[in-house]
């Protein structure tokens, strides 16, 4: 039977269908590439800890080190006071006499009799400032000057440089301005009979020899002490007075006018030497009143 030719033409035509729409797929990520960035973020978070961690550390090495250090130099600067040095004694008063173990000047001893010792004394470098009024051991202007002189030691100086203590203070009458004054560790103070003045030095730690920072205070003045001869008597006292230097300097003068060996110089001046802090019992302080001397046989 014959086909209809519209039946066979809209047989030829395509089928007609519905399209959808094609979903959107996400974009598949591997499992290897979210390892590797997981373990590239972990591995970050670590270092950074690490980092804070290390830095952490270095801060407690460096501050216990430091704690470590100081701790050391606090033992090392009490065990000075707690051990103290002391010297030959010629009596009772003198054997409980104990004094830092400081620095000091150096010397050798000649000579020793029952009021005094003769001593050679090396030379050596002080700080020194004039102390204000008449007497030299008023306590206002000694606290002033030493207080002067420790601000230099301990950095007031143009290289503010911390320099170690030595011993003894000298308080040291003057007979004028330009005088040069002898000290050592002790703090002297040094008095004109004109001038009504005292001096107050500190010796400086011997290793900076002559390259002394210089002081920033213009009343403190950095000296050269030649080496000199001088007689000595120790003694104890709770604070020193201008009445027992004078009643001291008294009996040394007289105890030299017997010396066959050694006698004072004409233009000697008293000097005192302290060696102890504010703190030490007064029975166990130990001053001691100085004579420059020289060699009769000379």
């Amino acid at each position: 039977m014959a086909i209809p030719c519209r039946t066979f033409w809209l047989s030829l035509l395509p089928s007609h269908t519905t399209h959808k729409p094609r979903a959107s797929r996400a974009p598949v990520v591997s499992a290897t590439s979210t390892e590797e960035r997981s373990r590239t973020q972990a591995s970050g978070t670590r270092s950074v800890l690490e980092t804070r961690v290390s830095l952490v550390l270095a801060l407690v090495s460096q501050a216990t080190t430091t704690s470590q250090r100081r701790l050391g130099e606090l033992v090392e600067e009490t065990a000075k006071y707690a051990f103290p040095r002391t010297f030959d004694a010629k009596n009772l008063e003198e054997a409980l006499m104990s004094v830092p173990n400081l620095e000091t000047v150096k010397y050798r001893v000649l000579k020793r009799t029952a009021q005094y010792e003769i001593r050679e004394v090396e030379s050596y470098y002080v700080a020194e400032t004039t102390m204000p009024g008449r007497n030299g051991f008023d306590f206002n202007g000694a606290s002033q000057s030493f207080n002067v002189l420790a601000s230099y030691l301990f950095g007031k100086n143009t290289g503010n440089e911390q320099m170690e203590m030595t011993t003894p203070v000298y308080t040291r009458k003057v007979e004028s301005i330009g005088e040069k004054m002898d000290m050592t560790t002790p703090v002297i103070t040094k008095r004109s009979a004109d001038q009504k003045k005292w001096q107050m030095s500190f010796v400086m730690p011997s290793k900076y020899g002559s390259n002394l920072p210089l002081p920033k205070d213009q009343s403190v003045i950095i000296k050269e002490v030649p080496g000199k001869f001088v007689a000595v008597t120790a003694f104890s006292a709770g604070f020193v007075t201008d009445e027992e230097v004078s009643c001291r300097e008294f009996k040394l003068r007289e105890a030299l006018k017997t010396d066959l060996e050694y006698q004072s110089k004409d233009s000697a001046l008293v000097e005192v030497a302290q060696f102890n802090p504010p703190f030490t019992l007064p029975f166990m302080r130990r001053n001691e009143i100085a004579l420059e001397v020289e060699s009769i046989t000379q």
